[in-house]
């Protein structure tokens, strides 16, 4: 069913998430939580003023968390008149991030051109809801004197199957989809109670009640294969705001516990980027690295090639030992028939 002319079109997680990013780059000063709530598409549909926003907040909660998971940094200013208070606290991107570095210059053919393509960027990636939110910050004296046309927007997209499992949780609902696991050949039907889906190190994760297992369990939403349906007749599951955080405590308490050491080739590419997300180890040019997915890491780790030597665990220098050489059999050049052996004499 299409909405009605006084029913609004549903607002997508990204387009949330987008509108809130734009707002908080084009504030100089920063929004308050009752500002972004009010104003901010995706939120204002919902938000009554004078009335109980305690859900809204706990969802302001979970994207303020979501954006930082993306690399995007969010500040956080106290109001000098009323420091320590979370009523006056005020939130902003700093816009000078995404601004080009001072020694870059362009002609004027290139700025036209820049130009021509933020117009038709901008316009074509807005959506009207958007563009009514900018007017009514400037309406509350917010005022951004800068165009936004260098940011572009970097959420990760997600799974297919991340509307279906939002779905059903709010409908209270157990869904059955097959998930692939590394290194098996097939995959396997899984039928699951969703509970929460969370990001986490930039990965979406369902956490839900394996039916089969009885047990909690979390699921990459990446391995999930084809359709995500329901199972008739399932039983409501409970509905609990604190399920998202238990998921992603579990989530980090995995990856605080599982620690590799590699070491990178100085002044590599491998070297750069991993530096930034690890911590210096004890030998030479080495790096520890957190990590939650041990067959995740082994792909990222693999795609450096001799970039990288992976000191432990052994499992995962394994798993990059596996991958290197598959790709190296894939690239093998096949017999010829020329190269086949020859019968002789028996």
């Amino acid at each position: 069913m299409s909405p009605t002319p006084d029913q609004p079109h549903p607002v997508t997680v990204e387009e949330r998430l987008f509108s809130l990013v734009l707002a908080l780059i084009a504030t100089q000063i920063g929004l308050t939580k009752a500002e972004i709530l009010s104003t901010v598409q995706g939120y204002r549909q919902r938000f009554q003023v004078g009335g109980d926003n305690a859900s809204l907040e706990r969802q302001f909660e979970r994207d303020k968390d979501d954006i930082r998971e993306l690399g995007i940094p969010l500040e956080t200013i106290e109001s000098p008149d009323d420091p320590g208070s979370n009523h006056h606290l005020r939130y902003r991107i700093p816009k000078g991030l995404y601004d080009l570095p001072a020694d870059i210059t362009f002609s004027s053919d290139e700025i036209m051109l820049l130009k021509l393509a933020a117009t038709v960027w901008r316009e074509g990636s807005l959506s009207a809801e958007s563009r009514r939110a900018l007017t009514k910050l400037n309406s509350l004296g917010i005022e951004s004197t800068d165009p936004i046309i260098g940011y572009a927007p970097s959420l990760r997209a997600r799974e297919a199957s991340f509307e279906p499992l939002s779905k059903a949780m709010d409908r209270g609902q157990i869904v059955a989809f097959l998930y692939l696991k590394p290194g098996e050949s097939a995959p396997r039907r899984r039928v699951v109670a969703p509970l929460a889906v969370v990001l986490h190190e930039g990965r979406w994760h369902l956490y839900g009640t394996d039916q089969d297992a009885d047990a909690p369990r979390t699921f990459l939403l990446s391995r999930i294969v084809g359709a995500v349906v329901t199972v008739p007749g399932s039983t409501p599951a409970p509905a609990d705001d604190g399920l998202g955080q238990r998921a992603l405590a579990e989530l980090d308490a995995l990856w605080r516990a599982q620690v590799a050491l590699i070491t990178a080739q100085p002044g590599s590419d491998a070297a750069v980027r991993l530096s930034k997300r690890g911590t210096p180890g004890a030998g030479s040019d080495s790096v520890e690295l957190h990590y939650t997915d041990l067959n995740i890491l082994a792909d990222e780790l693999a795609g450096y090639g001799p970039e990288v030597l992976v000191r432990s665990p052994a499992a995962l220098r394994d798993a990059v030992l596996t991958r290197l050489r598959q790709v190296r059999d894939d690239h093998a050049p096949h017999p010829t028939s020329s190269d086949a052996p020859t019968g002789g004499d028996r």
